[in-house]
């Protein structure tokens, strides 16, 4: 039995750990940070093709590396066992990637946080955790943002 993180580093996904860690039965996880070449980032249309330079990707891949260790560390002083880091690079849409390895790993749940977008916002920049929950085969929980107070 493995849990699936979801972790980009933000506050809303440090949010998302440590309530996991504080309401969820132990069992061991998967921190999974996904990240993409700076070029597949800025490409448009999305689905055009991704065409990093050669090199391009050490540091970005690097960088995911640390935040995915920085989450796994957040994991274990929540509380929840066995906390391992995974960098992925994505071949598409982050919430595609993280599905698959949810699948991969035979997760027993993905966890989230949510940004919180609404409206114009959630249409223009799109949501990976409401894709998440929409397209995963599996359990799936979203940690809203920190209340502001």
């Amino acid at each position: 039995m493995t849990m699936l993180i979801a972790f980009d580093g933000s506050e809303d996904a440090r949010a998302a750990i440590a309530y996991a860690g504080a309401r969820i039965r132990p069992e061991p996880a998967v921190v999974l940070t996904v990240w993409e070449p700076l070029l597949t980032q800025t490409a448009w249309p999305p689905t055009a093709e991704p065409m990093p330079l050669p090199g391009e990707t050490w540091a970005e891949e690097r960088e995911a590396e640390r935040i995915a260790g920085e989450g796994a560390r957040l994991a274990l002083d929540a509380g929840l066992p066995d906390a391992r880091p995974r960098a992925e690079r994505g071949a598409g849409p982050v919430w595609a990637t993280i599905v698959d390895v949810a699948r991969e790993l035979d997760a027993t749940l993905i966890v989230t946080g949510s940004r919180g977008l609404s409206g114009v916002k959630s249409v223009l920049l799109g949501s990976v955790s409401d894709r998440v929950l929409h397209h995963a085969d599996r359990p799936v929980l979203i940690v809203p943002p920190p209340s502001a107070g």
